[in-house]
């Protein structure tokens, strides 16, 4: 079983994701402070990894769902899902992922 814990940012809504393998199939469960992701967690219960993993197949189904229902394109859960789905079908290492924001003043 993988898990990841994501803290959204300024929404302050907080999901958790658990995927397990049953065969070629990764199953997901996912629990959110979020009604959107609450509503794309209902229709993403499993998924096939290799589909996950690449834009150059098709659109992967968690992207998919994220376009349908995330009214803020910089959401970071739908990417927290699929790495999830990644180490646990073996496709990547459990290796945290972080984006660190600021802003600086210009000086003149």
């Amino acid at each position: 079983m993988a898990n990841a814990e994501i803290f959204a940012g300024n929404c302050g809504y907080s999901t958790q994701v658990e995927t397990t393998m049953d065969g070629k199939v990764c199953k997901v469960h996912i629990q959110s402070e979020c009604a959107a992701i609450q509503r794309l967690a209902e229709q993403l219960t499993e998924v096939e990894p290799f589909k996950e993993i690449s834009f150059k197949r098709a659109m992967p189904k968690t992207h998919e769902l994220g376009i349908k229902y995330c009214t803020h394109a910089a959401c970071p859960v739908p990417v927290g899902i699929i790495k999830a789905i990644e180490i646990e079908s073996g496709l990547a290492l459990p290796t945290d992922v972080t984006i660190k924001l600021s802003k600086t003043k210009k000086t003149e």
